[in-house]
């Protein structure tokens, strides 16, 4: 009887993979026709070598009967680059902080995702810029030419009231949605077999309908699909024959090996070809981010993307499914390309990027903007950006217009968080040998004012390759430490999360329950029940905690 036992367990071990293979089901590798050929020690070498975290979740096991190979015994092989945590700089040492501004939001749905799951997400998911820049803001209104208003406040910094912190937030300019511009849109979408999960190319299908619900006579859609290799599914067609489209998205199915590169190629290429003057260009990619045929190194897909944006193209990448989710890949090729990034792991969410603020999502009204903060030495003694981290600029970066920066979309808000120790404190701040050729000098400007920073903002109208400079100046009388905004208080709590989440050594002792007491009360109107959802996440992860 023992035999009979270890003979079926035999069985099961090393014929049931070969059969979920030839069902659809990948068990650690990939299927080619008839073939399978894993990739186990190939995808944790190549990790390795590109220094790649990597993060596997436990077994997941379900009754058998309703179980898919890929769902018996799962292969994760999802990737997230390492974030390494910004740090306090001392203002004596670097008085100025440069970074490109990033209005995407995919890690917040991300990590959202993992929660609802009963999972605890990976540190290097948690990008807290796109989590504080999930939600929107009540800032006031730009006036004038000027496409976006900067609005700042500053208090005690919530999980160290020693220090302050400085809340800074821009407000796009809302569109005339009678005369919106027309758009060009070319759907680029992986029909791979990885992104054959109800959580992918279905929920992909059910998105881009939504979309279509809210274009107009004047918009058109093409659509490239692939899978091996790239075809143009569908030629440029106006959006309102809705029919035709919707035809073309059904007739997609899952299958085969990803060849990216030739789809990018592609779908550029559709889009120059129906380039509309004055328009809105932009290629809409869609994947799981597993390239894997042709042109498929994150470096080879930079460098693509840096090219074909010169044609004012933009880019608009969603993410979509679990398991080998790509994430450090699509950032990194979505900052290369004038674009923005989403996750979309729900339809709800689709709705929230595709339909609730597509406008803002589709339509760029500020090329390249980029902020330089230069700190008073005489009323600051150090400064930590709190994200950021993949946006960080050299100084001199600020002032070259050929860097390339971040897109402000219509009626976008972007929000950024810096905590400050005064000048004064007894914090002890990291620092260099002193200079032996060089002395740092304060100037009078620093004694005779009672500023404790100035903001520098630099931007590209749509059609000039030349920027633009705003300033503003924020004093150390506008520190309000009775009475802060929902806006300073909600960002602060996300903000705060966030460092939980990646275990900041910043986090200074901050707990859940003290996030959830800042946010709770700056929940505002709340009329989508986004800020009242990121309450409820908190509240899971507490449990997942204990």
């Amino acid at each position: 009887m023992k035999k009979r036992i270890k003979l079926t367990g035999l069985i099961i071990v090393f014929i049931m993979p070969f059969i979920f293979a030839q069902c659809g089901g990948q068990i650690g590798g990939t299927v080619q026709g008839d073939k399978i050929s894993s990739s186990v020690h190939y995808e944790r070498a190549r990790m390795k070598k590109e220094g790649v975290a990597a993060y596997k979740p436990a077994m997941m096991l379900k009754d058998m009967s309703s179980m898919s190979g890929e769902e018996y015994i799962e292969h994760n092989t999802e990737e997230y680059d390492r974030i390494y945590e910004n740090r306090f700089k001392s203002v004596t040492e670097n008085p100025l902080s440069t970074f490109s501004i990033d209005v995407d939001t995919a890690s917040y749905s991300n990590v959202r995702r993992y929660i609802s799951a009963n999972q605890i997400p990976p540190k290097d998911s948690v990008r807290i810029e796109e989590m504080v820049n999930y939600f929107t803001y009540s800032y006031s209104k730009p006036e004038g030419e000027t496409p976006f208003s900067i609005n700042t406040e500053i208090s005690k910094c919530p999980w160290k009231k020693e220090n302050m912190l400085l809340h800074i937030g821009l407000q796009g300019k809302v569109p005339d949605y009678v005369n919106t511009r027309p758009s060009n849109l070319v759907f680029l979408i992986d029909s791979s077999g990885s992104m054959g999960s109800p959580n992918k190319l279905p929920l992909l299908k059910k998105s881009l309908a939504l979309l279509l619900e809210n274009l107009g006579k004047n918009d058109r859609v093409s659509i490239v699909a692939y899978a091996g290799s790239a075809g143009l599914v569908l030629d440029s067609t106006p959006a309102v024959d809705k029919d035709k489209i919707l035809a073309a998205f059904d007739e997609l199915n899952a299958g085969g090996s990803t060849a990216g590169g030739e789809g990018i190629i592609l779908a550029y290429k559709i889009a120059k070809k129906n380039l509309i003057k004055e328009g809105n260009n932009r290629v809409i990619l869609c994947t799981d981010g597993d390239f894997n045929v042709g042109q498929s190194s994150t470096s080879d897909m930079v460098r693509l993307i840096e090219e074909k944006r010169k044609d004012d193209i933009y880019l608009t990448i969603c993410g979509f499914g679990m398991g080998n989710y790509k994430d450090g890949r699509m950032e990194q090729i979505s900052n290369a390309g004038n674009g923005n990034y989403f996750y979309i792991d729900n339809i709800k969410e689709a709705k929230k990027v595709f339909v609730k603020e597509m406008r803002a999502n589709m339509f760029t009204i500020a090329k390249d903007v980029k902020i330089q903060i230069e700190f008073n030495p005489l009323k600051v003694k150090s400064y930590r950006l709190i994200g950021y981290e993949n946006r960080v600029m050299a100084k001199e970066d600020f002032n070259n217009d050929k860097k390339d920066a971040g897109e402000l979309g219509a009626g976008h808000t972007v929000t950024a968080l810096y905590e400050i120790v005064p000048a004064g404190s007894n914090e002890k701040t990291e620092s260099v040998d002193k200079l032996k050729y060089q002395n740092r000098v304060v100037n009078d400007n620093a004694r005779k004012t009672d500023e404790m920073l100035t903001i520098k903002m630099r931007y590209k109208p749509i059609k000039s390759s030349k920027s633009k400079l705003i300033t503003k100046t924020v004093s150390f009388s506008s520190i309000d430490e009775g009475k802060t905004s929902d806006n300073f208080r909600f960002s602060a709590a996300v903000a705060g999360f966030g460092m939980i989440l990646r275990d900041s050594e910043f986090r200074n002792g901050l707990k859940t329950e003290d996030v959830l007491k800042l946010a709770k009360g700056a929940r505002g109107t709340d009329s989508e029940g986004y800020r009242a959802g990121f309450i409820d996440m908190v509240e899971r992860y507490e449990l997942l905690k204990k």
